[in-house]
């Protein structure tokens, strides 16, 4: 039996896939936030967006150019990527016993969007890199001289003293940010204990994995009790320490908590945490995302009428209650709540976006021009939301606008990163809308941008 041969590999090329795997590295210590789960709620999003605007003019930023954006993650995480958008995982809502706390959590990210660290980051890594790749450079020479052992200890000593400069860059990242949140508190006037008291979740969480609580410099961030003792007294001194948070917001966030935990727990783990015998506002509305799971919608819906019956003026409860209804085969019962749902929080493209969805879903052509109308309104407050784009070209396709209906569809597509499909739907609406028109332009725009991206894909794989 012939032996196989095995391919000669020069000294450059093991260093260009060294080089390569070091590029990969640091690439992968931020998850790209597009590539997780985005969870779309009016009532969570105007929630947090309430719960932050104190703290964003407090930061010397615009409300309406930062967004609180809420990952369907259950890990106790939140952060910030670029630009002014602050990323928070589901898991953090459900770790945090009140408002404050969470306050506390997008004080700190606030900090990071002002002291620009996301393109600090990237230099720090820069610099870390360096020192790496030099490493590699002298491993790989030694390798190539043929002492394996030399190399190997030149390149490990290179990874620890890269690694620890960088995390030590981090570190000074987060106080960096910690002592801007801080600040960020106490001219919104908002007490730090919520700050101090989700460090010690962090603290409690640290000790129960056995983490040192004395090595911090191989750690992304200082060490919670380090944090703590830095910030206690500083909070403490701050006229707003023992004030209260406003009880109504306080409402609104246990609310939100429940609804959270029913939408992406176990239905039994929910049904679990809130009994049947718990007839608080917050029990009864997870308990009625418990049953919509379990397929029980008589049970959701007895929920969300006792709700009403506190409430009938609620906008998220009758939402719900459409859209238990909707999603039971029930549309044409979905549209009253709804339609109430809508005129009750005119500002909000979600409930609106699912209520044309529920005109569609009626299958009465009568129904289409007030979908399209009802749609569009949608898109025009949020155009970022590629399920109400989707709606929008279903709406189109039944009217007879194909070339509309392309164009909805590229806008979804391009949304949703899928280049090619965008391309070639953005192409076709091009054909059908009239030259030089504003449809006709945006197509334009997604044809030529998904076209780049189409090419550069195609030039990665080579």
């Amino acid at each position: 039996m012939a032996k196989a041969l095995t391919p000669h590999r020069s000294p450059a090329t093991f260093i260009a896939r060294l080089i390569m795997l070091l590029t990969l590295s640091f690439a992968m210590t931020v998850q790209p936030a597009a590539a997780q789960s985005i969870l779309r709620d009016a009532e969570t999003e105007q929630l947090l967006n309430d719960m932050a605007r104190p703290l964003v003019e407090a930061a010397g930023l615009r409300p309406e150019d930062v967004k609180m954006v809420m990952i369907g993650d259950r890990s106790i995480n939140a952060f910030v990527a670029g630009g002014q958008i602050v990323y928070l995982h589901s898991g953090l809502i459900e770790a945090a016993d009140n408002a404050n706390e969470v306050q506390g959590v997008i004080a700190h990210e606030l900090g990071h969007v002002t002291g620009g660290h996301i393109i600090r980051f990237q230099q720090g890594a820069a610099v870390a890199s360096k020192v790496m790749i030099l490493s590699l450079l002298l491993g790989a020479a030694a390798m190539a001289l043929g002492g394996g052992e030399a190399a190997a200890g030149v390149m490990s000593a290179g990874q620890h003293a890269a690694t620890g400069k960088f995390y030590a860059f981090i570190s000074t990242q987060e106080s960096s940010a910690d002592q801007a949140g801080a600040s960020f508190l106490k001219k919104a006037g908002i007490s730090g204990k919520g700050s101090l008291a989700f460090f010690k979740k962090l603290q409690n969480q640290e000790m129960r994995y056995s983490i040192p609580q004395d090595d911090s410099y191989f750690r992304t961030h200082p060490l919670s009790g380090t944090r703590i003792s830095t910030l206690e007294s500083m909070y403490k001194a701050d006229p707003a320490w023992d004030k209260p948070t406003d009880p109504a917001l306080e409402e609104r966030f246990q609310r939100v908590k429940a609804k959270l935990l029913g939408f992406v727990s176990e239905p039994k783990f929910t049904l679990n945490k809130y009994p049947e015998t718990d007839k608080s506002t917050a029990a009864r509305y997870a308990r009625a995302y418990a049953w919509h799971k379990s397929s029980y919608p008589d049970r959701a819906d007895a929920e969300v009428n006792s709700l009403l019956r506190d409430k009938p003026k609620d906008p998220y409860f009758l939402e719900l209650k459409g859209q238990i209804l909707l999603e039971s085969g029930k549309p044409k019962e979905a549209l009253e709540s709804l339609r109430q749902a809508v005129a009750l929080a005119p500002n909000q493209p979600l409930i609106s976006s699912l209520f044309g969805h529920a005109l569609i879903a009626t299958e009465d052509e009568r129904n289409f021009n007030e979908a399209r109308q009802v749609l569009r309104s949608a898109i025009g407050r949020d155009n970022t939301n590629p399920f109400a784009w989707y709606q929008l070209g279903i709406v189109y396709d039944r009217e007879g606008d194909t070339a509309r209906a392309a164009l909805a569809t590229a806008e979804r597509y391009n949304l949703e990163g899928e280049s090619k499909l965008a391309m070639v739907n953005a192409e076709q609406a091009m054909l059908g809308i009239a030259r030089g028109t504003p449809d006709w332009i945006r197509a334009q725009d997604i044809a030529m941008v998904s076209r780049t991206a189409v090419e550069k894909d195609k030039k990665d794989k080579r």
